[in-house]
Parts: C-alpha cells; structure tokens; sequence
C-alpha cells in the first residue's frame, strides 16, 4: 500500500471547521489562537467559535486568566452568549466590552450571589 503525507493544514477550510466544530469552542481558541498559524487562527476567530462560550466545569485558573487577558479582548464583538459558573461571572464580564451580548446563562448560583449582582445600590 503506498501511503502519501497527508497533513491537517494541506485540507480545505471547509474540512477544517467541520473539524473542528466536533471540538468544544472554548478548547478550540485557546489552543489555536496565536500559534503562529495565520490560516488556524483566522478560523478559530468563525462566529461558529465565538458567539458562544461555554465556561462550565472548568477549574483551570490559568485558562480564565489567557481568556481574560488575551483571548475576549480580541473576539468581543463576536460573543452574543455567554454560559459560565457565577465563580468566574464577574472577571470574565469586566474583561472587556461585549456589544453583542444578549444571553447570560449562569449555572450553579446560588441566590445570596445573584442578588449580590442584580440588586439596585439604591434599594439597600
């Protein structure tokens, strides 16, 4: 059998994205983001990876600290939702300007937290 090389960067953008979109979006920027790949990180950047991001279950500090830093910064115009543990809520929504957010899905909160942020100043 005669095999040929065959690598992932010699296959269309279409074959990339069906790829990669098997793939958790969150999983996807971190690792493709700023590898020095200009192809790779162009479609890390697809709306398909960043209009939601889902930030349940993660317990890497490290992680939420790139996203925060680098990573939102540079994809905020795209994020139209966010889904997150309310341990994270607060940092990750100061990151930076989303002017397209329109969900929120937090998950695990617990009241005494939520009211923390959605109370008027005024009323207490």
């Amino acid at each position: 059998m005669n095999r040929s090389n065959v690598h992932l960067l010699d296959l269309p953008d279409e074959i990339l994205l069906i790829i990669l979109n098997k793939l958790n979006n969150i999983d996807v920027l971190y690792s493709l983001l700023d590898i020095n790949n200009g192809r790779l990180n162009i479609l890390a950047q697809e709306n398909t990876f960043t209009n939601t991001l889902k930030f349940v279950s993660i317990d890497d500090a490290s992680l939420i600290d790139r996203f925060c830093i680098d990573i939102l910064p540079r994809i905020h115009r795209n994020v139209k939702c966010f889904i997150f543990d309310p341990v994270f809520m607060e940092r990750i929504l100061l990151a930076t300007d989303y002017p397209n957010l329109t969900k929120l899905e937090i998950y695990h909160f617990q009241e005494e937290i939520a009211l923390n942020y959605f109370r008027s100043k005024n009323l207490i």
